[in-house]
C-alpha cells in the first residue's frame, strides 16, 4: 500500500512540476473521480475545470460540466475532445489502456492515491492544491480536517465498543452485496469506530444468508440510493437473513448519501463524525 501511494504521489508531482507557468494559458483539468471533483470545487479552483467523469455529481455544478464517462470505464476519444492540459485522476480509473492512450498524447496525468483512509484524502489535497494554485487554500482545509479527525479518535478513544456494521451496496438475485475489506466503506467503518462485520474477502460481493447471520451485525450501514432501490429501510430488514441478525432484531439501520458517505475528499471528517455518532449515541450527547 504504502509503495503505491509514494508511486502515485511520484506521479502527481512530475505532473505538477509540468504544468504551464504562464499565467495566460491556464490549465484546462479533467477531473476524474468524486473526490477529485469535490477538492477543486472546495479549493474555488473550479474555472478550470474543462470536464468530469460521472461520479461527479457533488456539488450541484459539478453536474453541469462535460463528462467523460464512468471512471472505470473512460474513454480516451471523449477525453480528448475536451482539450485537457491536465488530467487528475485516483487509483481507481481505468482501463489501463485508455490511461496508457491519454499518456501517449504527452497529456500530463496526475494518479492520486485512493486508499480509503485520511492520509490519502490529505495526500490528495495537498496535491490538487498544488496544481491549482491553491496552496494556502488547501493548507487550511487540511489542518481543519486534521482537528476534525484527531478530535473525533479522542472521543472514540474514550469508549470501547467498536459495533459491527454490515454495509449493504445491493441486492443481486436476491442476496445482499456487501462491503469486505479494501472498499470505501470499510474505510469509513474505521474511521467511524466501528468494525466491518465482513472481512473474509476484499472488495463487494454477495452474502449467502448464512454468510449474513454469521456477521452479526450489529448495524446495518446503507446509502440513500439503496434504501430507495430496494423499497425503504423496512424492506432491507425484513430480509429473512438480515431480521436474524443483532441489527435487524433491533431495527438499527444508518443511511447516509452515497458521496458522503465514500467519496474519501474534503466531506470525510463530516461523514466519519456522523457515522460515529449514529454507531456511538453517547458521542451525539457529548458537549
Amino acid at each position: 500500500m504504502r509503495r503505491r501511494t509514494a508511486f502515485s504521489l511520484a506521479l502527481g508531482a512530475a505532473a505538477a512540476a509540468a504544468l504551464p507557468t504562464n499565467a495566460q494559458q491556464p490549465a484546462r483539468i479533467v477531473a476524474v473521480g468524486s473526490s477529485i471533483t469535490e477538492i477543486v470545487y472546495a479549493l474555488g479552483a473550479e474555472k478550470l475545470l474543462v470536464g468530469v467523469d460521472t461520479t461527479s455529481l457533488y456539488p450541484e455544478a459539478a453536474r453541469k460540466l462535460p463528462q467523460v464517462g464512468y471512471m472505470r470505464a473512460l474513454s480516451a476519444e471523449g477525453v480528448l475532445s475536451l482539450k485537457p492540459t491536465l488530467i487528475i485522476a485516483t487509483t481507481a480509473a481505468g482501463p489501463a489502456g485508455a490511461l496508457d492512450q491519454l499518456k501517449a498524447t504527452g497529456i500530463e496525468i496526475m494518479i492520486l492515491p485512493d486508499l480509503y483512509d485520511y492520509d490519502s484524502v490529505i495526500a490528495k489535497i495537498a496535491a490538487v492544491g498544488k496544481v491549482t494554485g491553491k496552496v494556502a487554500e488547501a493548507d487550511a482545509m487540511i489542518a481543519m480536517g486534521r482537528q476534525a479527525m484527531t478530535s473525533l479518535a479522542a472521543a472514540l478513544a474514550k469508549t470501547a465498543d467498536r459495533p459491527r456494521v454490515l454495509f449493504l451496496l445491493s441486492m443481486t438475485g436476491g442476496a445482499p452485496q456487501a462491503a469486505g475489506r479494501d472498499t470505501a466503506a470499510a474505510g469509513i467503518i474505521k474511521l467511524a469506530g466501528g468494525t466491518n462485520a465482513v472481512d473474509g474477502y476484499s472488495g463487494y460481493r454477495p452474502l449467502t444468508p448464512e454468510s449474513v447471520i454469521a456477521s452479526r451485525a450489529d448495524f446495518v450501514l446503507v446509502t440513500r440510493q439503496t434504501v430507495e432501490a430496494m423499497g425503504g429501510k423496512q424492506a432491507i430488514l425484513d430480509q429473512p437473513s438480515l431480521n436474524r441478525t443483532p441489527a435487524g432484531k433491533a431495527g438499527r439501520i444508518v443511511e447516509f448519501d452515497t458521496l458522503l458517505l465514500l467519496g474519501f475528499g474534503p466531506r470525510t471528517p463530516e461523514a466519519a463524525r456522523e457515522l460515529a455518532m449514529a454507531l456511538h449515541p453517547d458521542l451525539a450527547r457529548a458537549p
